[in-house]
């Protein structure tokens, strides 16, 4: 999850500022031999495999901060969140893949580097081959599980997840329904919201506010990334090398990568990816066939669907886009996200304008968008300023689904009105936006691009 910072160093790198401040850039990186006597390795594919890991490290939180951001508890020394970013060999786009943290695995026999001892095969969960071995250990995970050859390591942990989003002034997430949780004080109402460093890591890190868990957050994770992007490449980051400098330094203050991950290397995606953007982003999760998946010893784990996620790792190993079934998709709003399904939404819709047919083409718009209207829109007694949506309170989640297909309406509380909500249609209204239900319990696989899922796509 801090993971998303590292990637803003190749974003920044694309400035241009100069061989020497790159080079300086490279001295503040800790090394490590993450590839130390790999063996038997997947073969390589087209472009660059870049494994992005986040720990739970926290050594330089200050105590205000383990307060205020709920940071404390011992770290398990484990992988918070791990990543597949494939970077095209043309340099023109980025496929992000998020690895579950309790997903499934098979640790196979080995000799532990450090003693010499012969450890037989067991299962675990991904994230803590991390505790178990190290970078090395969780490197041949993924390759083991994804046969996807990786390239590069870079590892971050809070403190500099946190310093790059307070040096970059924030970063503007969106969310259509309330976000709380308790355990990391994360406590967002629907809308837009700039977050500091600290309620950044509450956003991402947060596993509690829906049925969804883990999942939940990696798409979270996914559209923090996507904004992170967008906030630097628009900044003006790029072309000011105070900032630049500033900004570098907060990310790479915590960061250690493999030691073929230098300067030269920076340079050269920096400079291939000048024009990267969110549209040139894309994001998924591996596909999962079961979410209670229950092994003796280790509980819940997630289990992969293989066949699916053969098939999208075979995409990532050959260079292929996967989005490139969808050519008209980043032109144009994705559907919104909504926490009840549109088909159990009843809605009556009412003129409340002089313009001759609006009601029934709202009626009609919102049907097709999946909503179960009356299909009899009436005339309003009276007219309105602008469109409001009437809804009991008991069925508040169907009002922000709804609310979500109608952006800028007004939601206006209706005691005692039942199930049907009602929206009286205003001069304001233009259109409908497409909505997309997302069942928590259900886990999905999707696709989706950064300029998707940013304020500016939702």
């Amino acid at each position: 999850m801090r993971a998303v910072t590292t990637l803003s160093v190749v974003v920044l790198a694309s400035a241009g500022i100069g061989h020497a401040v790159i080079s300086s850039l490279d001295a503040g990186i800790t090394r490590i031999d993450a590839f130390k006597d790999m063996k038997n390795r997947p073969r390589a594919g087209n472009g660059t495999n870049i494994l992005l890991v986040g720990t739970d490290g926290r050594d330089r939180i200050t105590e205000q901060e383990r307060r205020k951001y709920r940071l404390g508890g011992a770290p398990c020394h484990c992988t918070d969140t791990m990543m597949i970013v494939h970077v095209s060999d043309n340099r023109d786009r980025a496929t992000v893949v998020s690895l579950p943290r309790d997903s499934y695995a098979e640790v196979p026999a080995r000799t532990d580097q450090r003693t010499g001892q012969q450890l037989g095969a067991h299962p675990i969960k991904l994230n803590a081959a991390y505790a178990e071995g190290g970078p090395q250990l969780t490197i041949r995970m993924v390759e083991n599980m994804t046969h996807v050859k990786i390239d590069h390591y870079l590892e971050v942990d809070f403190t500099s997840f946190m310093k790059t989003v307070d040096v970059l002034g924030g970063v503007s997430v969106c969310t259509p329904t309330p976000l709380k949780d308790s355990y990391t004080g994360l406590d967002l109402a629907p809308g837009t919201h700039v977050l500091n460093g600290g309620q950044a890591l509450q956003y991402v890190r947060a596993r509690h506010v829906d049925a969804a868990s883990d999942l939940g957050r990696m798409k979270r994770q996914q559209r923090f990334l996507a904004a992170l992007i967008e906030r630097t490449t628009s900044s003006g980051v790029l072309l000011n090398p105070m900032r630049f400098r500033d900004v570098t330094r907060a990310v790479l203050g915590s960061v250690r990568a493999d030691k073929g991950f230098g300067t030269d290397e920076l340079l050269d995606l920096g400079r291939a990816m000048r024009n990267f953007s969110p549209s040139s982003s894309e994001f998924t999760t591996v596909p999962v066939a079961q979410v209670n998946y229950e092994v003796k010893g280790l509980g819940s784990t997630l289990k992969w669907d293989q066949a699916k996620a053969d098939q999208l790792f075979a995409a990532v190993r050959d260079d292929k886009p996967l989005t490139a079934d969808h050519p008209d998709r980043g032109h144009g709003p994705a559907p919104a996200p909504v926490e009840v399904d549109p088909r159990q939404v009843r809605v009556l819709v009412a003129n409340g304008t002089a313009t001759v047919g609006l009601g029934k083409r709202l009626d009609a718009a919102l049907a097709a968008t999946g909503f179960a209207t009356t299909h009899r829109p009436v005339t309003a007694p009276a007219h309105v300023p602008r469109t409001v949506i009437s809804y009991d309170p008991r069925w508040d989640r169907s009002a922000r689904a709804l609310a979500a297909a109608l952006p800028g309406a007004e939601l206006r509380v209706a005691p005692g009105q039942g199930p049907l909500l009602k929206v009286t249609a205003g001069p304001d209204f233009k259109d409908v936006h497409k909505v997309r239900f997302e069942d928590p319990n259900q886990p999905q696989q999707t696709v989706v691009r950064g300029n998707e899922v940013t304020c500016a796509g939702t």
